[in-house]
């Protein structure tokens, strides 16, 4: 091979290695860190989103265990002053007994 073909042949690689890279080039550095930003921002929302519904859903429940805690807590009053008054009729019955 010559030297003038070796050159050309040096040059087009050359040439074709460069169009390459600028094809294949990442993009700039203020590109990028606007993506980031970008990218930042929305996994922000996203927190403050969830945390609004997770919020809400807490509410709910707790809510919810308090009306049952408190309708149970009477139920049970009820029941322990029935069981009571049982009692003390009961042992009024035993004491006319004895």
């Amino acid at each position: 091979m010559n030297v003038v073909r070796y050159w050309a042949v040096f040059s087009l690689g050359v040439a074709a290695g460069a169009a390459a890279a600028l094809i294949y080039a990442p993009q700039t550095g203020e590109k990028t860190r606007k993506q980031l930003k970008r990218n930042l921002q929305d996994a922000t929302d996203y927190i403050k989103d969830t945390h609004e519904d997770l919020t809400k859903h807490a509410t709910k429940v707790y809510k919810s265990t308090r009306d049952v805690a408190s309708d149970v807590a009477s139920r049970v009053s009820s029941v322990a002053s029935n069981v009571g008054s049982a009692a003390s009729s009961i042992a009024d019955k035993v004491g006319d007994l004895v």
